[in-house]
């Protein structure tokens, strides 16, 4: 076998269907992320402390989405993919140790682990491939934009305070526009969607896992709470209505249109434009929903009674906005609709915070669940018509 086939072996054969067992593994270290990110943010219930909470969920979601774009062409079964899988992995895992002192004393290591990532990921394709000219100038591209943020990420990791913040949300920017901008490199031009032939069964199936992750997190949280409170009626029914719209969030992501956007990306002349918008973009506020939804179910849970302060009142009902606020954009990449009973619920749960401030937290849960389950059950029994394919 020639050096030519031995890097093109590496690559699935056929279209990638199935998500294998050692992607399923890699995934492991995202339930570490996730719950990292919770405990970070409860500890950081405030404007800035959110602020500094999303950068690092954004650093997180490109570690992990740009790994899921990776497997899409290459098979995780072939040893060496399986390496670089296993090699990311204990990067991963360092990265995501690392999160409650990201702005503090592990800064650097947060920074490093998260640029060894995404540059490393970046030169094992463009190595790997060799001449192969397709999927090897879309990653050189990609390759110059991550080098680019690279010292920014590890400045970053160096100074401290507001100084870091700054560097990194500069870096971020540069990770989250990348891909937008088609990974654009002057005189050489920029990657066509049509360069990024995917699979829509194996992209899809990855992502509905994530967002799987993000959920088990938030029933984790809420079971670990619940078993070391007193169980009166208004812990029980707090309990009741966190479990019950964790629930109702599920059913939203999985009832119907999970499985229709499968099917809509496999069908696309442009699966890559749809993929990028649909599954790397539109993801991002559905899986801060279920992180804030978590901190709000820990908040609650331990103070169901009482006057519900701003932090508590802002968690409740901004994790099912964040989170419908992403699905309507999953939508609408997809199906080109904006479904008009998410948007209702997105409204009713904004003008619900002037109540939260008057109702206990018990109560403020009760009803936030209720708008979502009541979208749920809606989009369910009520929407019969088909999703449009004509994308």
């Amino acid at each position: 076998m020639t050096r030519r086939d031995n890097r093109r072996s590496v690559l699935r054969q056929g279209e990638a269907t199935q998500v294998t067992h050692i992607e399923l593994f890699f995934d492991v270290v995202y339930v570490l992320a996730v719950t990292q990110l919770t405990e970070l943010l409860l500890s950081r219930l405030t404007p800035l402390g959110a602020v500094e909470v999303a950068l690092l969920t954004l650093a997180v979601w490109w570690a992990w989405v740009d790994t899921a774009w990776i497997t899409n062409w290459f098979d995780p079964d072939r040893p060496l993919v399986r390496g670089m899988l296993v090699t990311l992995m204990g990067i991963s895992l360092v990265m995501s140790s690392a999160i409650p002192e990201a702005y503090g004393e592990r800064g650097l290591w947060f920074a490093g682990a998260y640029v060894t990532l995404e540059v490393g990921r970046c030169i094992f394709v463009v190595a790997t491939l060799g001449e192969d000219p397709g999927l090897r100038d879309n990653f050189r591209r990609m390759l110059i934009w991550r080098v680019t943020s690279a010292p920014l990420w590890l400045a970053g990791g160096v100074v401290h305070g507001s100084a870091r913040l700054a560097l990194w949300a500069t870096a971020l920017a540069i990770d989250t526009t990348a891909a937008v901008v088609g990974f654009y490199i002057p005189k050489v031009g920029r990657s066509r969607p049509a360069d990024w032939s995917i699979s829509g069964s194996h992209l899809a199936e990855r992502a509905r896992l994530f967002i799987i992750i993000a959920l088990g997190e938030s029933i984790l949280v809420t079971g670990s709470v619940f078993a070391d409170l007193p169980h009166d009626p208004p812990t029980l029914t707090t309990f009741a209505a966190a479990f019950l719209g964790t629930v109702a969030l599920w059913w939203i992501y999985f009832d119907r249109s999970a499985d229709a956007a499968q099917r809509v990306i496999d069908e696309s002349d442009e699966p890559g434009r749809l993929g990028r918008s649909a599954y790397t973009y539109s993801h991002i506020p559905m899986v801060a929903g279920i992180i804030v939804t978590a901190v709000a179910d820990d908040l609650t849970l331990k103070h169901p009674t009482g006057a519900a302060d701003p932090a508590v009142v802002a968690s409740v009902l901004g994790g099912p906005v964040l989170f419908l606020i992403g699905y309507v954009l999953f939508k609408k990449a997809i199906f080109g609709s904006r479904p008009k009973t998410h948007l209702v619920a997105i409204v009713v749960l904004l003008a619900m915070a002037p109540l939260g401030m008057v109702v206990d937290p018990m109560t403020l849960t009760c009803l936030a669940t209720l708008v979502v389950a009541a979208t749920a059950a809606h989009s369910t029994f009520v929407v019969t018509h088909r999703e449009p394919t004509n994308r």
